[in-house]
């Protein structure tokens, strides 16, 4: 999974285990591509929230 989703974000898995991890932090860009890609809204995302489908 992590590979599809780094490959969606256009970058090595390595670098989305760090994100995971929260041994990088993830640069808003990627977080606006996640949201799309899982059709959530980025408070979901962030934990603001537990409807994913806030704001959109």
């Amino acid at each position: 999974m992590q590979k599809e989703v780094a490959a969606v974000l256009g970058i090595q898995q390595t670098v989305y285990s760090r994100y995971e991890r929260g041994f990088q932090t993830i640069p808003v860009e990627h977080v606006l591509k996640l949201a799309d890609y899982y059709s959530i809204s980025t408070d979901y995302l962030f934990g603001r929230t537990n409807n994913p489908n806030v704001n959109k």
